[in-house]
């Protein structure tokens, strides 16, 4: 179990692990679109028929709802992988996220991923939940 305490943290941020450039991309890409709260970017780095599966939220399903859902989304996001696998055109990315570079963990995150014909990886679900402080 991932926990917020500091001592959790350090042992999380040891647990990084190196992405393959194309699948590190798609983290770049997505802490660059949330950070400048540009909801089309962030849509636009998903498969037309991806899910967004957010923390107390309903389900949103392709890029024009996601794009909507996030309209007024953003700010500090800095994301890290624990894992990743890929099988041909599928793959996933599982990580935490903070807000600050060196902030507590946040939350935990599984990105689904597919491509066509050896494209660039695209998000097929998006599952994220927050971290509650310990107390």
């Amino acid at each position: 179990m991932l926990s917020s305490s500091p001592a959790a943290d350090a042992a999380n941020r040891a647990a990084v692990e190196s992405l393959p450039p194309e699948l590190d991309r798609v983290l770049r890409d997505y802490e660059r679109a949330w950070r400048a709260k540009d909801a089309r970017a962030l849509a636009d780095l998903f498969a037309e028929d991806g899910f967004v599966l957010s923390d107390g939220s309903p389900p949103v399903r392709g890029r024009e709802a996601i794009s909507k859902a996030y309209s007024n989304a953003g700010g500090p996001l800095w994301l890290r992988s624990l894992g990743h696998a890929t099988d041909g055109d599928v793959g996933y990315i599982l990580g935490v996220y903070t807000h600050r570079p060196d902030g507590p963990l946040a939350g935990k995150f599984v990105l689904t991923l597919r491509r066509h014909e050896g494209g660039p990886w695209l998000i097929a679900a998006d599952m994220d939940n927050s971290i509650a402080p310990e107390k």
